[in-house]
């Protein structure tokens, strides 16, 4: 049997961190069951043509050359008496202590048709292959479910390579988890203008088939047809189901041992230390809570893993930090238009009882007299008893993620909306509007307006 002072199963963004930070201070592998770590939110855009897929690999050095060594092999199980993990290939790899790394993976409802070949999902090295495959054979069509973060701009992907694609979603919008309704009409006219068809406040009831998924029963009695009509198209290749409803923690290997899990992954305190000595866990595969809330809050999120891999790091090296928790800011492109949040939205304060007040402003991204000037949009959560920032949402013609993080640092530094009105900010013709005004600021002062 091998030995390492340090073990790290899985090999995505916190593996790779964990590496990057410890590989030349321990004696340290790192385990992953993959072929490639890929850079998962530039699938869509292999799917489109934008990208070769061996683009979306990352370096085997960012490993190597840390000092680690990488181990290529699926874990089947884990004994934590005898502090070892046992691969596929009957290797055994002993540990002093372990990072366990091993990320999430897509759901599929329990619904009767999931099983058939032309149904999927779309998150590792091998489902973009599929989808690939699927495209260059001739696919005409595709039901992408599920209009969050992966789901919408897989949907609009497909329809720019000339499949007709319907995105189904339950909710009565898209980005269910990071907007509120009224954000997003802009979005659901550009998913439109994409040439996606949008089926919203609608769930997957069925898929039939004989063999294989030729249709899809829709809430409401609405049937999505995956066969073409016409005879002439009659050997090309079916359609596709692919679901992208959310994804679960990567813990199947853990159940039914000593490792504490929760409904979300596993269980670890602030120092990222699970319930066992000397194991910790990082990333997608753990349950952890809202920054805002203290409650358990999905954060399956490469920016999230991160950091939960460089707290985990230090500690390992004896330091006492402490991850704060999840704030989920993000951000997505839908044809021309550019979205992103951060923090919790009116609608989920409501669902669970916290009475917010919103502010929502409109400016330009930079002078409107500029020909580069873009219409943005800022909406502000804030808690209606102390007024504190609780999130928020953008809209605009520019990329956001310079505001959605200017965001989370107000929700990490605990804004108030008063705070918000004395922000100091600056201003220049091709990158802001008028030094008279600031999105922030203007949504703020609506939302004073409301207190």
């Amino acid at each position: 049997m091998r030995h390492f002072e340090l073990v790290v199963l899985g090999g995505g963004p916190a593996g790779i961190t964990l590496a990057k930070r410890l590989g030349k201070k321990f004696s340290m592998a790192v385990i992953r069951p993959e072929d490639h770590s890929l850079i998962y939110c530039a699938m869509p855009y292999v799917i489109e043509g934008i990208l070769p897929l061996e683009k979306t690999f990352k370096k085997d050095s960012l490993v190597t050359e840390s000092g680690a060594e990488l181990i290529r092999g699926k874990a089947v199980e884990a004994d934590f008496e005898n502090k070892s993990v046992l691969l596929e290939d009957e290797t055994r790899i002993g540990w002093d202590r372990l990072v366990v790394a091993t990320g999430a993976e897509p759901l599929v409802p329990p619904l009767k048709g999931v099983d058939f070949p032309n149904v999927g999902v779309f998150k590792s090295e091998g489902d973009l292959r599929s989808r690939i495959d699927h495209i260059s054979s001739g696919m005409k069509r595709a039901v992408v479910v599920g209009a969050g973060a992966i789901g919408i701009e897989l949907a609009s992907a497909l329809a720019r390579k000339g499949v007709e694609t319907h995105l189904v979603e339950r909710e009565n919008r898209v980005l269910g988890a990071m907007m509120d309704e009224d954000m997003t009409s802009k979005l659901h006219h550009e998913v439109a203008k994409e040439g996606v068809f949008l089926h919203l406040g609608k769930a997957v009831e069925e898929i039939r088939g004989s063999g294989g998924a030729e249709e899809v029963l829709l809430s409401g009695g609405e049937t999505l047809s995956l066969s073409e009509p016409d005879a002439c198209f009659a050997d090309v290749a079916p359609g596709a189901v692919i679901f992208a409803v959310g994804m679960r923690a990567s813990v199947d290997l853990f159940k039914n041992g000593p490792l504490a899990l929760g409904r979300d992954g596993i269980i670890v305190n602030g120092k990222m230390e699970t319930s066992l000595p000397g194991v910790y866990a990082v990333g997608d595969c753990v349950q952890f809570s809202s920054a805002l809330t203290g409650n358990p809050i999905p954060g399956k999120l490469a920016t999230n893993a991160v950091p939960m891999a460089k707290v985990s790091a230090a500690n390992l090296c004896g330091e006492n930090r402490s991850y704060g928790g999840f704030y989920n800011g993000a951000a997505k492109k839908i044809g021309d238009l550019y979205a992103g949040g951060s923090g919790i939205t009116a609608a989920f304060a409501e669902k669970n009882g916290i009475p917010t007040i919103s502010g929502v402003a409109s400016l330009t991204t930079a002078f409107p007299i500029m020909p580069n000037a873009k219409e943005i949009t800022l909406k502000l959560v804030a808690s209606k008893e102390t007024g504190r920032i609780l999130g928020g949402q953008i809209v605009g013609g520019e990329p956001v993620t310079d505001k959605v993080d200017v965001l989370s640092t107000m929700l990490r530094s605990q804004w108030t909306a008063e705070d918000v009105l004395d922000f100091s900010y600056s201003s220049q013709p091709w990158q802001s509007f008028f030094p008279a005004d600031n999105l922030f600021v203007a949504a703020a002062e609506k939302l004073s307006a409301s207190m």
